[in-house]
């Protein structure tokens, strides 16, 4: 055989058996977390209670390999400042690929947790996604929170959405009991923001898009943080609406930005607005460089890095944002020996 043959056979070989982002053997190794229970004071519930008990805190989030470290650091930090964590049930999003070894991940690092694993089908959002400012915002499980009525139980009439790079530092039981009101959607809002920056000026040139937006209070919230009446949601079929504009945008581009527009364009002005201690955001910095930023002005509930910038990132390649380290102690992952030579 020729050399230049057995070269490009050796390639070959090696594309070949290159293993696939999120299967068995790449996932991260994390410390077990303790077992949290439940105080006195705690209503009763039993670990096989129905889904539709009243006492219980349904949080949904997604899980993949890229942000594992981000998601299982958040469940940690609900779990630990929760007045009643065995009352708490996580509902995981998933891709098909990789699902038996994500479960494997959550049971051993919180062996008492309660939870459930739902497959998204990402063909179902494929045909709909242009490419926006950044790449970790077209992947298809970014677009699952517009699924949530389909994928859970119609036993689930409520839920609270986390995205995984944010860590909570209150009692989750407080965002839970907020009263949403007719609103099918909960989230803190910016009313200031310039509404203008957020669509194309192809959305704007077109009056028939433009007007969706008129006569509304559109005020900017960000989806990584949503308290969701899902009964109410699937009343509406406000997935369909969420679709319609993902079709819109796939025929004339008429924003950058991913999963959010859609939802802006559907709800802004229509959202039971919360306290912004809610969503610390854009602790990640912009979409482009991931500059360090600070804290907004007020209390802090909840920290969320949205934003290029992820926290175990940044504390991994040692140049790290000051406020990095209120991410850094409910990081679980088992780090490897300094002294290893392996």
């Amino acid at each position: 055989m020729p050399k230049s043959h057995l070269v490009l056979l050796l390639l070959l070989l090696v594309t070949v058996s290159f293993p696939e982002r999120g299967v068995a053997g790449e996932l991260p190794a994390f410390r077990e977390a303790a077992a949290f229970r439940n105080g006195r004071e705690c209503p009763r519930v039993a670990r096989s209670s129905s889904l539709d008990d009243r006492w219980l805190i349904h949080i949904a989030m997604t899980l993949d390999a890229t942000y594992l470290r981000g998601s299982v650091a958040g469940v940690f930090s609900v779990l630990q400042h929760a007045s009643c964590p065995e009352n708490i049930v996580f509902h995981f999003i998933v891709a098909k690929r990789g699902h038996d070894d994500l479960r494997r991940v959550v049971t051993t690092t919180f062996p008492y947790l309660s939870f459930r694993l739902y497959h998204f089908d990402s063909n179902l959002v494929r045909g709909m996604i242009s490419y926006s400012i950044r790449r970790a915002l077209d992947q298809p499980l970014n677009y699952a929170r517009i699924y949530l009525a389909d994928l859970l139980p119609s036993a689930v009439g409520r839920i609270i959405y986390f995205d995984s790079d944010l860590i909570v530092v209150d009692d989750v039981e407080k965002l839970w009991s907020i009263d949403l009101g007719n609103h099918v959607l909960g989230a803190p809002e910016y009313c200031h923001a310039n509404f203008t920056s957020y669509f194309t000026a192809r959305f704007w040139a077109n009056r028939a898009f433009a007007a969706s937006l008129k006569g509304k209070r559109a005020c900017y919230f960000n989806t990584g943080v949503m308290v969701i009446d899902l009964r109410k949601w699937r009343e509406g079929r406000y997935t369909e609406r969420l679709e319609s504009w993902m079709r819109v945008q796939k025929r004339f581009r008429i924003y950058e930005l991913g999963s959010l527009p859609p939802f802006l364009l559907v709800f802004a002005g229509d959202v039971e607005g919360m306290e912004h201690r809610w969503n610390q955001h854009g602790l990640g910095g912009d979409n482009l460089e991931g500059l360090c930023r600070d804290l907004h002005p007020g209390p802090v509930s909840l920290l969320h890095w949205s934003g290029k910038g992820k926290p175990w990132l940044r504390l991994d390649s040692k140049r790290p944002c000051p406020l990095d380290s209120l991410w850094a102690p409910y990081d679980l992952f088992r780090h490897s020996s300094l002294l290893s030579d392996s």
